[in-house]
Order: structure tokens, then sequence, then C-alpha cells
């Protein structure tokens, strides 16, 4: 698995798994079947409701602490510094965990106004020992200058929507520039337009590949850490399989032609 290195030396896999949407019911099964394939980061939140689940089947599967990566997120109704730190507790308690490797504001929600609280109880949780890594999910670069301006604390992550069709180039600049990890959730956009696209096709048959490995290959390629999620064991293993072939540069331009701004999920400076 290829790691990348935060901005405080923590090493994370570029390639994770996410359990967004996915029922109690099935994420202990799919969990443990992402960990039997290889994937070493899972990534929840409280918003999800499975946390609970998540840590059973990391307990379930033997594997040590140390070789894992686990993520989680503050859920809006939290935000606040002493309730953020009370939210914590509780997700650390249902995924059985004395430490979390990420732990993230899921969302600005800037209508509220409680975000730069929220991050000040991150760098807390971050002195205190309780997190080996603080950042963000969905935060643009007004949010990011703003904690950055009042912490001095940059975060380690930005969490966002990005895709072929949503690419996020200015962002993804802001974060080269200040050091920031950019991390792809709804990798492979929504509704599978995405992955019948001609560009994406033409390449998965040029590579002998399938074309949600084009897309997170061309994540990887990025240097975006992704975090596909499927609940179907053939379509875990086909995403882990990223690492034994590369996209030319053709290829990569091809796939920038895709971009049209397009999100699938809320806008940011206004959800919440």
């Amino acid at each position: 698995m290829r790691t990348i290195t935060l901005n405080n030396g923590v090493e994370m896999p570029q390639l994770g798994f996410g359990v967004f949407q996915v029922s109690t019911e099935d994420t202990h099964a799919t969990v443990t079947e992402a960990l039997r394939v290889g994937y070493r980061s899972i990534d929840t939140a409280a918003a999800y409701g499975n946390e609970a689940q998540v840590g059973r089947a990391l307990a379930d599967s033997g594997i040590p602490a140390d070789e894992l990566f686990v993520t989680t997120k503050l859920w809006n109704s939290r935000q606040g510094y002493d309730e953020a730190l009370r939210a914590f507790d509780a997700s650390a308690r249902e995924l059985g965990l004395e430490r979390v490797d990420l732990y993230l504001v899921h969302w600005p929600a800037p209508k509220q106004d409680r975000y730069v609280d929220s991050w000040r109880a991150l760098g807390t949780l971050l002195a205190d020992g309780r997190v080996r890594a603080i950042g963000v999910s969905n935060f643009q670069p007004a949010h990011l200058e703003r904690i950055v301006e009042a912490t001095g604390q940059v975060p380690a992550v930005n969490q966002v929507e990005l895709h072929p069709y949503l690419q996020q180039a200015e962002l993804r600049a802001f974060h080269a520039e200040h050091g920031i990890a950019t991390e792809a959730w709804s990798p492979l956009a929504q509704g599978g337009g995405l992955l019948g696209e001609q560009v994406i096709t033409s390449i998965a048959g040029k590579h002998g590949r399938t074309p949600a490995q084009v897309v997170l290959r061309w994540h990887v390629q990025l240097g975006n850490v992704v975090i596909p999620k499927s609940v179907t064991p053939s379509r875990i293993a086909e995403n882990f399989a990223l690492f034994d072939f590369e996209l030319d540069g053709d290829d990569v331009d091809r796939i920038s032609t895709l971009d049209r701004g397009e999100r699938t999920g809320p806008d940011p400076d206004t959800f919440g």
C-alpha cells in the first residue's frame, strides 16, 4: 500500500475504504471483506451511524492497531469547543478505540459559525494524544484561511467531493501551497454516468482495466487520498487493484477535459 506523509509526519494510506451509506447490517461484513482484501484505512463518521460496527470489524480482524488507520468525523450538530470534545469521546467509545488516527470537522456549516471553536477542540485532542492527526472535510479556502489565522494550526487533510466532473483544481492548488493533503470523497461521482463516459471507457480498454480502476488510478496519480465505497466483494477487490498499472500523460489530459464543476453533494458554503 502506498502512503502519503501528512504535514505532521504521520503516514496515511493513499487508498482507503469508505462506509458512507453502508447500513449497520452490512457494515461489519463489508469492512471485514475490505480488510481481507488488504485495505488498512477505514473512513467513517458519526453521521453515518455505523461507527460501532466498524469498530467491531476492526477488533474482530485481529489486525494490530498500529497497522490500521481509522478516520471519523465531527457532525454539524455537535460543533463548538466543549461539544466537539464530548462528540469525540462518543465516537471513540463507538469505535472501541483509545486513539483515532484522523479526526475531521465534517462540514464548516458556516451559518452556525462554530467551526473555529470546533477546530480549537480538535487541536486540544491532538495535543492530548487522543488523535494522531486532525483535519477538515468540505472546507473552502476561506474556511481554511479563517481557522489557520485563528489558531495557527494547519489541517493535515481536507476531505472534499472530488472526481473528474468536479476536479477542484484551485482548491487542490491551495492545499499544495499550504501542505494540506487532498482526500476525495465520491471519487467515482454518482449514478454511473462518469464510468460510461467514452473518454473513461476507451482508456480502460487501452489498459485492460475497468472504468472504475481508471478513475481511481487518476486520483492516485494526482496525489489525492481516495476512499471508494462498495458492498460488493468483487468491486471491493477491483477498487484495491490500482498500483500495478499507470496512466500516461495523454490519459490524464483526456480525463481533465471532463471537468464541468458538477457537484453531486451539497454546497459547503450553504450546507448545515
